[in-house]
C-alpha cells in the first residue's frame, strides 16, 4: 500500500506536527485541529490520523484510518465501516497507565486513606490494620493487552486475578477467564471490579441492575467505555452498598454535565479520561512504526477487526 498524503487532526497536532517533521519523513501532510477538516482532505488524503470521525464525511476514499487512542468506538460503534479502509489504533503504554491507576485506587482502599485523613482531622490516635494486596480478588472486563497488563501487574503482587472475555480463551496472569456469556456467576466472590472493555453493541449498558444485584461491598472501577455503564444502577447500588466506591474515568457525555448526580457522591471519584493518556511521543512512535509496516507489507499488530468492532 502506497501512502503519500495524510491528514492528522488533533488538539496537540502542533506537537505531533514538530514530532514528524525531525523524522523526516517524505510525505504530504495536512495538520488540523477537528472543526477544519472538510470533505476536500479526505478526497485529498490517503490516510487520516485521528481521535474521532466526523459521521457525515465520507471515508471510504481514504486507504487507512489510525486512531491516536487505543479505543476505535468513535469510528465504528453504530457506524457503517468500508472494509476496504484500512484500521489500526494506537498502541503504547495504556496498559501500564491504566495497572497503576487501577491499583492507586485500590490500595487507597485497603490502606485506608479516607478514614486516616479523616481520624487525622479529629486529632484521634486510632489504629487501624491495613489489608493485603494478596488477599483480595479482582475481576477485570477485558482479556487484551490493557486487561492483561493489569493483570500482570495486580498478580505480581500476589491479588487473584480473573477476567472476562468474549472466547473465555484462557489468558496469562488470569487466575481464570470467564465466557462474557457467564459473567455474573463469580462476581459475588470478587472484592474488585475493573471495565477495560471497548465499546461494542454487546457491551453497551453492560453494568447494569442485573451487573450490581450480584455484588457486594465491592469496589467498581471503569476505565473501558462510559457507555457500558447504567449510572442509574450504579447510584442504586453505591445506595444499597453493593458498591463501596467506584472510581470512574470515562462516560457516556464527555465533559460530563455538571448536573450529573455522580460529581456530588461521596463515594464516588471522578477523573477526566485521563487513566491512559496518548502523549504525541507515543503517538507519533506508533503511527510511524505503522506506516512502516503498512508499506512494507508486514503484520499489523494493532490492526482492528472492525467486524468485532475492536
Amino acid at each position: 500500500m502506497e501512502i503519500a498524503n495524510i491528514v492528522v487532526v488533533s488538539p496537540m497536532y502542533k506537537e505531533i506536527q514538530k514530532l514528524i517533521e525531525s523524522n523526516g519523513l517524505q510525505k504530504n501532510f495536512r495538520y488540523l485541529v477537528e472543526d477544519e477538516v472538510t470533505p476536500d482532505d479526505l478526497v485529498w488524503a490517503d490516510a487520516f490520523l485521528a481521535f474521532n470521525m466526523k459521521s457525515n464525511f465520507d471515508y471510504s476514499r481514504l486507504k487507512w484510518v489510525h486512531s491516536l487512542g487505543a479505543g476505535v468506538d468513535k469510528f465504528l460503534f453504530k457506524k457503517e465501516w468500508d472494509e476496504r479502509v484500512l484500521l489500526t489504533r494506537t498502541i503504547c503504554s495504556f496498559g501500564q497507565r491504566i495497572a497503576e491507576y487501577c491499583i492507586s485506587y485500590i490500595l487507597k482502599d485497603l490502606q485506608f486513606h479516607d478514614q486516616f485523613q479523616e481520624l487525622q482531622t479529629q486529632h484521634n490516635w486510632k489504629q487501624i490494620t491495613p489489608r493485603l494486596l494478596s488477599e483480595q480478588k479482582v475481576l477485570i472486563y477485558g482479556t487484551g493487552e490493557i486487561g492483561q497488563k493489569t493483570a500482570k501487574v495486580l498478580s505480581s503482587f500476589g491479588v487473584d486475578v480473573y477476567g472476562v472475555s468474549l472466547s473465555g480463551q484462557e489468558k496469562e496472569f488470569f487466575k481464570e477467564v470467564i465466557r462474557v456469556d457467564d459473567h455474573l456467576s463469580q462476581l459475588s466472590q470478587m472484592n474488585y471490579v475493573i471495565n477495560t472493555l471497548p465499546l461494542t453493541e454487546q457491551t453497551e449498558g453492560m453494568f447494569n441492575h442485573n451487573f450490581f444485584n450480584e455484588l457486594s461491598n465491592v469496589g467498581f472501577i471503569n476505565v473501558g467505555r462510559g457507555a457500558s455503564l447504567d449510572e442509574e444502577a450504579l447510584l442504586k447500588a453505591l445506595n444499597e452498598a453493593r458498591v463501596k466506591f467506584a472510581v470512574l474515568d470515562v462516560f457516556t457525555y464527555e465533559p460530563l454535565p455538571e448536573d450529573n448526580p455522580l460529581w456530588n457522591h461521596s463515594k464516588v471519584s471522578i477523573t477526566p479520561h485521563i487513566s491512559a493518556v496518548t502523549t504525541p511521543n507515543e503517538a507519533v512512535d506508533c503511527f510511524i512504526e505503522t506506516l512502516k509496516n503498512i508499506e512494507e507489507n508486514k503484520p499489523l499488530n494493532n490492526k482492528v477487526d472492525v467486524k468485532k468492532g475492536f
